[in-house]
C-alpha cells in the first residue's frame, strides 16, 4: 500500500524549517540553561563547557531568528555586558523542551532518575506534555494522530490520486 504522504510536497515544512535553528545538539542545551534562568554567556560556558566560539554561534542565531534577545548589564567596574532572555518566540519552545526531558527521562536516565525536574509553579505538582486534539479529548498514544495535508500542503509533481 502506497503511503497518501507521498503524494504532499515537504519544500515547505515547518519541521524543517524549526530544525534549521533548534537541530544542533548545542542549540537545546543553551535553551535549557536559559530556561533554568542561566542566563550570561561566561555562566553558561562554565555550566556547560561548551566551546566559547560554539556558543557565540548559538547565541548569535537565537538571537537572529528571534527566540532570544540580548539585554545589556553592567556589574560595578566591569564594561558592558549582555544577557540572554527569551522572546515570546522563545517561550513558545518551553514544551518542545518539556517534551524532550519526558522522552529522556523515559529512555536515557541514569537509574537515580533525572537531574531535573520541572513542576508547576501554583501546586508543584510535575509537569508533562500531553497530546490534545483541537475538541479537547486527550491521545493516549502517538497511534491516535493521523498526519494529514495542512493548508499551506502543495500537492507533488506527478502525483497520483
Amino acid at each position: 500500500m502506497r503511503p497518501e504522504a507521498l503524494d504532499w510536497s515537504v519544500e515547505n515544512c515547518t519541521i524543517a524549517r524549526a530544525m534549521e535553528i533548534l537541530g544542533e545538539k548545542w542549540t537545546l542545551v543553551v535553551l535549557r540553561e536559559v530556561f533554568n534562568g542561566i542566563r550570561r554567556f561566561d555562566d553558561m560556558r562554565v555550566r556547560t563547557a561548551i566551546p566559547r566560539q560554539v556558543l557565540t554561534n548559538r547565541l548569535a542565531t537565537l538571537v537572529e531568528r528571534g527566540v532570544l534577545r540580548r539585554e545589556p548589564y553592567r556589574e560595578p567596574g566591569s564594561r558592558l555586558r549582555y544577557e540572554y532572555r527569551l522572546t515570546e518566540k522563545g517561550l513558545d519552545l518551553w514544551p518542545v523542551l518539556v517534551a524532550v526531558l519526558g522522552w529522556g527521562d523515559r529512555h536515557l536516565a541514569d537509574p537515580d532518575g533525572s537531574p531535573v525536574s520541572v513542576g508547576h509553579r501554583d501546586c508543584g505538582a510535575e509537569v508533562h506534555v500531553e497530546l490534545r486534539c483541537a475538541k479537547g479529548h486527550r491521545l493516549d498514544s502517538p497511534r491516535d494522530v493521523v498526519p494529514r495535508p495542512g493548508p499551506g500542503a502543495r500537492r507533488r509533481v506527478g502525483a497520483t490520486s
